[in-house]
């Protein structure tokens, strides 16, 4: 889908850690962000990126 030597060169905008490709996804290897990939371009913006997913047993509450 995405050409290894495009991925060696993308880094995420927000935190310029380097890319992988998961699934159908560009997913950041520092903070998570995931970045969709539409007709075979990545979208690299940070406002079309979802957010890293929690890991089991994670939790964001303080009970």
């Amino acid at each position: 889908m995405i050409d290894e030597s495009l991925l060696e060169i993308l880094a995420c905008p927000d935190c310029k850690a380097p890319v992988e490709l998961r699934d159908d996804k560009i997913v950041c290897t520092g903070c998570g962000k995931r970045y969709p990939i539409r007709d075979g371009i990545p979208i690299m913006l940070i406002e079309e990126a979802e957010e890293p997913q929690e890991s089991p047993g994670e939790s964001n509450s303080t009970a």
